[in-house]
C-alpha cells in the first residue's frame, strides 16, 4: 500500500511536523540484533512552529497539533489524499489537556487518516531505539524516561509503556532544561545575596540575559511560558560549562545522573526494559559532563545496562508512530498513548 504519513513533535520551545513515504512493512534491526516494525523512512520535508505554552485553560497543545495539520496540507497539497497514518508526540499532553482521546479521533476525521497522539517521552523512545525496547529519558525543556519491552513477536506494540517524571517544571522535570535554568539562577541569586559566591559566573551570565535580578520575579511570574524561558538559560550554562565554570559544570552533571536514575526507575524490576539505555533531547548537546554522568550513574545503578547512543530524534520517532498506526500495530494506553 502506497501514501505517506504526517509525525508531529510538539515541544516547549518548538515543534515541527515532517512527512514521509508510508511503508506497510517497514522493519528494522539494531546493532544488537533486535528487531522492530514499523519504523519510518527518512522525511521528505519538515515545517516547524511555535512551541507550547501553558495558561489558565491548560495547554495550547491540541491547536499547535490543528495548525501544523493545516500548515502540512498547505506546503504538501499533492500527498494530502494519501496520508496513511498521523503520529504526533506532544509535551505534557497527558496532564494539561482535557481529552486527548477526543482529538485522536477529530485528527482521524480531520486529516482522513489514522491517527494517534503520544506523550512526547514515547515518541522520543521510538526514535531513539528505532522502535525497540529499552528505556530513554529525554531532557528538552523538561525531562521525562520511558521505558517499553519492545514488539511482541506479531510486531504489535501492547500497552507496557512505563513512564517517570514529565511532572512539570514545579514539580519535577529532573535534568531538564528548566530545571537546570532555575538550579542555575538560584546558583546566581546566592551570589547575589552573599550567600554563595561560587556562582559569580552564572550570575554574570544572568545579567547578560535577564538584565539586573530585581527585574527577574516580574520576567518569569507574569509569564505563561516560563519553562521556556528557564531553559533559554540552560544555552548560557552549557556555554559557561564549556569555558570552566565549575557550577556550571557540576550542575549539569547533576542534571545527567538525575536523567539516569529515572530512565533505570521507568525500567524498572519487572518490565527488564532497561538492559538497553540511551538518553534523547536538546539538551543532550549542553556537554560531555552531561553525557558521562548519565553513562557512569546508569552503569552504576543498572551494571548489566547496554548505554547506547540514540538512533534518532522525537520527529522521527513521531514519523514511526505515524507509520505503525497506519499499519494497525498500536494498542492505546491511558495516559500515554491515544489511538
Amino acid at each position: 500500500m502506497s501514501g505517506f504519513v504526517l509525525g508531529i513533535d510538539i515541544g516547549g520551545t518548538g515543534s515541527r511536523v515532517a512527512i514521509a513515504p508510508f511503508d506497510a512493512n517497514a522493519a528494522s534491526t539494531t546493532a544488537d540484533g533486535a528487531t522492530a516494525d514499523g519504523v519510518a523512512a527518512e522525511p521528505l520535508g519538515v515545517l516547524t512552529g511555535p512551541g507550547v505554552s501553558i495558561g489558565a485553560e491548560g495547554s495550547n497543545a491540541p491547536q499547535q497539533i490543528r495548525r501544523l495539520v493545516v500548515a502540512a496540507k498547505e506546503a504538501w497539497p499533492d500527498h494530502v489524499e494519501s496520508i496513511r497514518g498521523v503520529g504526533i508526540g506532544a509535551t505534557g499532553i497527558a496532564s494539561l489537556s482535557a481529552d486527548v482521546g477526543e482529538l485522536a479521533r477529530s485528527l482521524v476525521v480531520e486529516a482522513k487518516a489514522e491517527a494517534a497522539v503520544a506523550i512526547d517521552a514515547l515518541t522520543a523512545h521510538l526514535g531513539a531505539l528505532s522502535g525497540c525496547g529499552g528505556a530513554v529519558t529525554v531532557l528538552g525543556t523538561g525531562a521525562i524516561a520511558i521505558a517499553h519491552p519492545g514488539p511482541d513477536p506479531q510486531g504489535m506494540l501492547l500497552p507496557k509503556w512505563r513512564r517517570v517524571d514529565g511532572w512539570g517544571h514545579l514539580f519535577g522535570d529532573r535534568g531538564g532544561g528548566a530545571w537546570v535554568g532555575r538550579q542555575a539562577l538560584e546558583a546566581a541569586l546566592k551570589c547575589h545575596d552573599g550567600v554563595d559566591d561560587r556562582g559569580a559566573g552564572l550570575l554574570e551570565a544572568a545579567r547578560q540575559r535577564f538584565g539586573e535580578p530585581g527585574t527577574w520575579p516580574a520576567q518569569f511570574y507574569t509569564r505563561s511560558d516560563r519553562a521556556g524561558l528557564l531553559a533559554e538559560f540552560a544555552v548560557d550554562v552549557a556555554g559557561r560549562a564549556g569555558a570552566g565554570d565549575p557550577v556550571a559544570s557540576a550542575l549539569l552533571a547533576e542534571a545527567g545522573r538525575e536523567a539516569a536514575r529515572s530512565a533505570i526507575a521507568a525500567g524498572g524490576q519487572g518490565v527488564d526494559a532497561a538492559s538497553r539505555v540511551t538518553l534523547s533531547g536538546g539538551l543532550r548537546r549542553a556537554g560531555e559532563s552531561l553525557v558521562e554522568a548519565f553513562r557512569a550513574e546508569a552503569l552504576r545503578l543498572r551494571p548489566g545496562a547496554a548505554v547506547v547512543e540514540p538512533a534518532g530524534d522525537p520527529l522521527s520517532g513521531a514519523l514511526t508512530l505515524a507509520n505503525l498506526v497506519g499499519q494497525r500495530r498500536l494498542r492505546p494506553q491511558p495516559g500515554v498513548l491515544w489511538v
